[in-house]
């Protein structure tokens, strides 16, 4: 299963089903779970930790040092889950004190030339597309999606079940449920596609629709917003993740768009 072309560190712990393709390099204090492949010319340095039945496509480099001016060394990790494709030339980069990780979650695709940077936290069921960026810091929820070309700022949040254009800039949150579209990138709906095969119902659709009229289009500030939706709207795990997710947004959200506003060149 382990092709001799290889070097693999002495004290690199990999399950015994693990298959490692020829020209592919693992470092020390790295951990591959069972079932899982890495191909060829693949580099997997210091502090990296695989699940199981993951798929790593040739050139990824997993676990290389933050590109952080702040990084003094630290003893830290990239933590990826179970039934991950990491596709070709995927770049994601350890940790620094802030978050101790970088960690990419269970069942997640991660296409090709895109990159991680450090402390991000990748949640489960997410997807990246094709050269999708994503710099330090930012948060991405479960089932949330971002199309190919889509760079996206330090410290952002994206939430659950959300979709993002392609060739996107995202430089504030993205709360849950929603597309977010355009450039500026802008509200554009509720990703009702992405919900229904979810398994989410018309109903509960159209309560999230709902909640996202009452914050862009009622004309409330977003703190009268979001207290209009706890005190009129029944209460739902929806709307306590929308709600949740506004209030604690360092950055704030993406903007409703508005035709006059002109697009950016």
């Amino acid at each position: 299963m382990i092709h001799p072309h290889t070097y693999i560190h002495p004290n690199a712990k990999l399950a015994d089903n693990v298959k490692v393709d020829p020209f592919s390099v693992i470092h020390q204090n790295v951990i591959i779970g069972e079932g899982t492949w890495i191909g060829s010319n693949v580099t997997i340095m210091e502090g990296v930790r695989i699940g199981k039945n993951c798929r790593i496509f040739p050139g990824a480099v997993l676990g290389a040092i933050p590109q952080d001016l702040k990084f003094k060394g630290e003893d830290t990790t990239v933590e990826i889950g179970d039934n991950t494709n990491i596709r070709e030339f995927v770049t994601i980069h350890r940790g620094t004190s802030d978050r101790w990780k970088t960690s990419v979650g269970n069942n997640c695709l991660i296409m090709a030339y895109s990159h991680i940077a450090h402390d991000c936290i990748v949640g489960n069921n997410c997807i990246m597309s094709n050269n999708s960026q994503m710099a330090g810091h930012v948060v991405m929820a479960d089932y949330a999606w971002v199309a190919g070309f889509t760079a996206i700022h330090q410290f952002v949040k994206i939430g659950q079940n959300a979709f993002i254009a392609g060739g996107s800039l995202v430089r504030k949150d993205v709360p849950p449920f929603i597309k977010a579209i355009r450039n500026p990138l802008s509200y554009g709906g509720v990703n009702s596609v992405g919900l229904k095969r979810r398994g989410f119902s018309l109903e509960k659709i159209n309560q999230i629709l709902d909640i996202y009229r009452i914050i862009y289009n009622k004309g409330l500030n977003t703190t009268k917003a979001l207290e209009y939706i706890e005190e009129e709207l029944p209460a739902s795990d929806e709307r306590d993740e929308i709600v949740s997710f506004i209030r604690d947004s360092e950055r704030g959200i993406i903007k409703r768009y508005s035709k006059s506003e002109p697009e950016e060149e």
